[in-house]
């Protein structure tokens, strides 16, 4: 493997101990008798002791509950058979996020404590606050309102709507009642919106009339009309609800059927708002998610209230430091899964920022104001949000105090090492420990994450989220049909792999009666082993978890294995000025007998793409990266295909290009474009290259 190198150290806490992730430590280390010299032993405890480590974190945690359990786990189960855990137990979701900020305190003297703070876009100085007492109240409101309209235990009730209070309360009640919460952003087409909503069959929609983005109004009812024809047919729908976004002026809503609005909704209620909680099994369901279904219909991806609510806990207070004194502000949209990310900081009396628009608007400073402005704590963005400030030599800790930010989170992509280096040299406050994570929708939570205890350094995330046994296997191996998974040294690149169960692992895929597309999701290639489908490495000194990209981008020329994001390391570190994004796919096709690496790039208005840039990029990518790197044909492209998990436009921060539909066309297949790509028809200009020695004049 060679000389191992330490990369550049960037952060370390001056008192580890002092940190909610060293109380923890020094908490368990006196219950087992153990002593734990490093981050990474007390990660390597957790995962060998995981009915000892998880039931410790139950009792540390005090979760709101009933009932007892047997059993952790039943550690002799295989992992495919997808384990319960803390059966016997009793929760409700939304119970601990309204009470449980004080370790299981009900009588509600904070009530007069801010929890909530809505912010619209272009309204910085128009801030809505909502005390821990309304939040409850309105919340009861809308209990009840539900009750009365037939809603019980295991319906599902979905939003179409932005990140604002009104759908924070429907998530409240929702799972308050214990049905299954599931949301989409406006921004989603109604394709999209359809081929999740057809799938989980709703009783209740609720929906934006309006919304606002990049300085723009989006009159909502043309969609919600076509929506309630795509829906009318099933059973269990009774209606829509629309949720005025302008309170003083609701659209009128009247010629569209089987619709009514919030106000209507909640007069039901009959003015009664008192609290109501469903406790369901630790192993009940709570939250459907969807997969990208870039190239189909999406995986309706079913979570669990217990697994969820363990595992939020862990990953909040103790690798995020979130507490009573926290401010929290995740840019997001309800589409994605850092929206759930985003409300469960609730769970730690922690006040909650829900900003509504885009990042850019009135210029890409606006979020940067709202961390000084609401003295935020931590705030979470991705790495295009911090290229943008990079790309506007913004120094965020020269145009705003930010002495209150603690920590800022980033994730939706990979963050490239420059990034790194310009967030503590020139970007933000030598204090702020960046908390690079990466997880996502189907875990509800990480595989990689940040944590107190180690010191920060260049590229990937500091570690493995304690309890989740992560290693790294043979990217090589087919796999298939019981196959058996080899690892790989540290410091070798694979596929990202879990090897036994966790808590927070999803329960089933919704409508998925025999498991089938459960097990084809995670459990095809390797025996018992859940393939995650991102290509990493774990640095043999530091213990980084380092991403190299999906699995599905992983470029695979003449044996040689590397992913699609060092690539784009390249063009957004050198070529940011001239090249607006790009796009790195593998072509294969059935004739070959390699594959061939396509570079597509779209330029910036005004720019040309010449053979001279082309020169530039393949001599930039020869020197940081191999000669083995430099793709084999270099296009221009007019539009990169987006998928609209989290998103709104290419210009927003939570950009995720899609790359498989592309690797599929040029190797000659014929791809549907799914209901979530934000621009279906920018594939159909990829089918040109399928033969494409006849295009390679052009370099």
């Amino acid at each position: 493997m060679g000389e191992v190198t330490v990369p550049r150290k960037l952060w370390e806490h001056p008192s580890p101990e002092s940190t909610q992730m060293g109380r923890f430590r020094t908490a368990l280390e006196i219950s087992r008798g153990v002593k734990f010299k490093s981050f990474h032993e007390l990660y390597l405890y957790s995962i060998r002791n995981r009915p000892e480590f998880w039931e410790f974190c139950w009792r540390y945690f005090k979760i709101i509950h009933e009932g007892t359990y047997g059993s952790v786990v039943d550690e002799s189960a295989r992992m495919d058979s997808v384990p319960g855990w803390f059966t016997g137990v009793k929760v409700n979701f939304a119970e601990n996020l309204l009470f449980s900020r004080r370790l299981g305190d009900t009588t509600g003297k904070e009530d007069t404590k801010v929890a909530i703070t809505e912010i619209r876009e272009g309204g910085l100085n128009e801030a809505v606050h909502l005390t821990w007492g309304k939040l409850r109240s309105r919340t009861g409101l809308l209990i009840q309102a539900m009750k009365a309209s037939g809603v019980v235990r295991g319906d599902r009730i979905a939003v179409c709507a932005s990140n604002s209070i009104d759908t924070l309360l429907v998530f409240l009640a929702s799972t308050a009642l214990g049905a299954i919460f599931s949301s989409s952003s406006t921004d989603m087409g109604v394709k999209g919106v359809l081929d999740r909503l057809l799938q989980i069959k709703p009783r209740w929609l609720f929906m934006d009339d309006f919304a606002v983005y990049n300085g723009k109004k989006i009159d909502l009812r043309p969609k919600i009309k076509e929506i309630v024809a795509g829906i009318r047919s099933i059973r269990e729908f009774q209606g829509v609800v629309s949720q005025p976004r302008a309170p003083s002026e609701p659209a009128d809503i009247r010629d569209i059927p089987r619709v009514e609005t919030l106000s209507n909704f909640l007069s039901k209620a009959k003015g009664r708002d008192h609290l109501e909680f469903e406790r369901v099994d630790f192993r009940d369901p709570f939250l459907v998610v969807y997969s990208s279904g870039t190239t189909g219909k999406p995986k309706c991806i079913v979570h669990s209230v217990g697994g969820v609510l363990l595992n939020s806990h862990k990953e909040g207070s103790l690798h995020t430091e979130l507490g009573p004194q926290s401010t929290a502000c995740q840019y997001t949209t309800t589409g994605w899964i850092m929206y759930l990310s985003a409300i469960q900081t609730l769970l730690f009396g922690s006040r909650v920022i829900l900003y509504d628009g885009s990042p850019f608007i009135p210029d890409v400073r606006v979020l940067v104001e709202i961390v000084a402005q609401e003295k935020v704590t931590h705030l979470g963005i991705s790495p295009r949000w911090l290229h943008e400030l990079q790309q506007a030599t913004i120094r965020p800790r020269e145009v705003a105090d930010l002495s209150s930010l603690q920590v800022v989170t980033s994730t939706g992509m990979v963050l490239r090492d420059e990034l790194f280096e310009w967030f503590y040299d020139e970007g933000f406050p030598a204090h702020v420990r960046l908390n690079n994570i990466s997880g996502g929708t189907d875990l509800a939570g990480c595989f990689g994450i940040g944590n107190s205890l180690s010191a920060l350094y260049v590229g990937g995330c500091a570690g493995c989220s304690l309890g989740v046994p992560v290693e790294v296997f043979d990217a090589t191996i087919e796999g298939g049909n019981g196959a058996k998974g080899v690892p790989v040294e540290e410091g070798v690149p694979g596929e990202l792999v879990a090897t036994s169960a966790f808590p927070n692992m999803p329960t089933q895929f919704w409508g998925d009666a025999n498991g089938k597309k459960y097990h084809s999701a995670y459990f095809e290639r390797f025996d018992n082993v859940w393939t995650h489908g991102d290509f990493v490495s774990i640095h043999p000194i530091t213990k980084q978890l380092v991403f190299h990209g999906r699995a599905d981008g992983v470029l695979n020329p003449s044996g040689v294995r590397f992913g699609s994001a060092e690539i784009y390391r390249v063009i957004e570190g050198q070529f940011a000025q001239e090249i607006a994004d790009s796009i790195c796919v593998g072509q294969r096709r059935p004739s070959d007998t390699d594959e061939q690496v396509l570079l597509f790039l779209m330029m910036r208005g005004g720019v040309s793409f010449t053979n001279e840039l082309v020169d530039r990029v393949k001599n930039a990518i020869r020197s940081e990266l191999s000669a083995r790197h430099v793709p084999m044909y270099i296009f221009e492209t007019p539009e990169i295909p987006l998928g609209t998990d989290g998103m709104v436009d290419q210009t927003t921060v939570n950009l995720k290009k899609v790359e498989l539909p592309v690797k599929q066309i040029v190797s000659g297949k014929r791809v549907q474009p799914s209901g979530t790509l934000l621009n279906p028809g920018s594939l159909d200009y990829y089918y040109r290259f399928v033969e494409i020695e006849k295009r390679e004049s052009k370099l």
